[in-house]
């Protein structure tokens, strides 16, 4: 078949691989849609990431399709039901998954290679994070399932309630998609980020004020100019120490930074302890996603509250993929592009 297949830093190849059987438990799904993301981008210019996958790897983990072959142990589940599937499954053993907090778990199984005409789900992802679509919902809109599912342990994590001013700093997928939920809980939402396209979809999906810092660097500076007062929430969703160092610059006394944009390995900032001290700053970051935010994410796509119209705003043939990915390692600022074969 043919497939996407990482080869190292930005180098991603579509090339034939072999299809592989199937074992006890596990399902064969035929794609129907996958989804570029941002972390895929990170893993395509680093080329690797230390606990997903490990080069050369068949890429992607954003998809949706239908269960084309199953064996007899994966109880319950048959040939042609519509699914979408995670792209981890905890083990459930360890401290941290006895605690819920299995987002951390220590032997989190990963799943990769959506960028292809099909996948086998392991017995334990086919058992913990493959979920059924209703008939009404469409293939796009359910592959966004994990990245709202780690949004919505972002939500969660901030304790979001109606009336609160909350600022995101970054317009990308993840942080339209805080800006989603953070409007639906009645938060009155400012955000901050860069591109016609992406700040477009953030007023279309509900932000109350939005700040263009394309052509300025001083992201506390631009955001105290039109928003004088503090936030109650600061939503960092960039990954760059300078943005992680700006977020809590830009909190109230005793307010909530998440952290939620994950820097690049070996970096680090400084933080003016007496201001974290003093104003009772409550400090935090949101890592991956567990089996219950996987579960609410389907709920929110199914409900409507998120569409694949307010994300997807491009479409390639997985033969174009790797052209797409220089595309946007160079800038393209584009929201998600959904990849057909």
């Amino acid at each position: 078949m043919r497939a996407a297949v990482l080869h190292g830093k930005e180098d991603v190849r579509v090339e034939e691989v072999p299809v592989p059987g199937l074992r006890a438990g596990e399902a064969r799904i035929a794609i129907e849609v996958a989804l570029t993301c941002g972390t895929d981008l990170k893993v395509f210019k680093r080329g690797y990431h230390a606990r997903m996958i490990v080069p050369p790897a068949v890429f992607g983990h954003e998809l949706a399709g239908v269960i084309c072959e199953v064996t007899s142990q994966a109880d319950g589940w048959c040939v042609g039901e519509r699914v979408v599937v995670a792209n981890s499954a905890p083990c459930e053993e360890c401290l941290y998954c006895r605690q819920g907090q299995e987002n951390l778990c220590d032997d989190l199984l990963f799943l990769n290679g959506a960028y292809a005409e099909s996948i086998v789900v392991p017995a334990r992802l086919v058992e913990k994070n493959l979920l059924r679509l209703k008939s009404s919902t469409n293939f796009c809109d359910a592959a966004l399932t994990e990245p709202l599912a780690c949004v919505v342990q972002g939500v969660e994590d901030c304790k979001l309630r109606a009336g609160q001013h909350v600022l995101i700093i970054g317009a990308g997928p993840i942080g339209l998609m805080f800006a989603a939920l953070a409007k639906e809980a009645g938060c009155i939402v400012k955000m901050v980020g860069r591109g016609e396209k992406r700040l477009a979809a953030a007023r279309k999906l509900g932000a109350n004020h939005v700040i263009d810092v394309t052509n300025d660097d001083d992201v506390v500076s631009a955001v105290k100019a039109v928003a004088p007062k503090p936030f109650d929430v600061v939503v960092e969703a960039v990954g760059k120490p300078e943005t992680w160092e700006a977020a809590v610059k830009l909190v109230r006394k005793g307010g909530t930074v998440n952290f939620f944009g994950g820097c690049p390995a070996g970096t680090s900032i400084t933080l003016d302890t007496d201001l974290i001290h003093y104003s009772n700053l409550t400090l935090l970051a949101s890592f991956h996603h567990t089996p219950r935010a996987i579960r609410r994410a389907l709920e929110l796509i199914e409900v409507g509250v998120i569409r694949a119209n307010d994300f997807v705003d491009g479409e390639v043939l997985l033969a174009h993929l790797p052209a797409l990915f220089k595309a946007m390692a160079n800038g393209n600022r584009a929201v998600k592009t959904l990849v057909r074969l």
